[in-house]
């Protein structure tokens, strides 16, 4: 697949593109921890169907210290026993934060979250689902394929 557009040669959607990757870098700073992170960008890759985000995410988590047992069990999450009570509650608010047209998110998945997760790193959670799927339907939009993904390469964008 070739993709349709390249982003960075529009001057609006590189300046867009620059202050996207500043904003998400924020996240870097909170205690949320970086393979969780990765993990929630894994999966809203997976439901967004963004093959650039599946790969970027991947090897982050991989370099972050994820397992592929791990990694391989991020779409059936529900019907695993790798992940933790916390990571389980993330990857529900994941599911529904970015499914928003479906039934928005539960109470009960939000309680969850506020029990495993501190304001700073709700806050953080939020945001980074919020980020991660803006940059999925940036992706899909112009067919950005996956594959060619090698980390630290977005450093150019700073």
């Amino acid at each position: 697949m070739e993709p349709r557009f390249n982003l960075l040669d529009s001057p609006t959607a590189a300046k867009v593109a620059k202050r996207f990757y500043h904003s998400s870098s924020a996240l870097e700073e909170s205690t949320l921890p970086k393979a969780l992170r990765e993990l929630v960008g894994v999966r809203v890759g997976q439901l967004n169907a963004c093959g650039l985000c599946i790969d970027i995410h991947t090897k982050e988590a991989a370099l972050a210290g994820e397992t592929t047992r791990r990694l391989n069990l991020v779409a059936g999450w529900r019907h695993s026993t790798v992940f933790t009570e916390a990571e389980r509650a993330a990857l529900a608010l994941t599911e529904e934060g970015t499914e928003l047209g479906r039934h928005g998110v539960s109470d009960e998945t939000w309680a969850a979250v506020r029990k495993h997760f501190d304001d700073d790193q709700v806050g953080a959670l939020v945001c980074l689902i919020a980020l991660i799927n803006a940059s999925t339907r940036m992706n899909v939009i112009v067919h950005n394929p996956g594959g060619s993904y090698e980390p630290g390469m977005f450093a150019a964008l700073d």
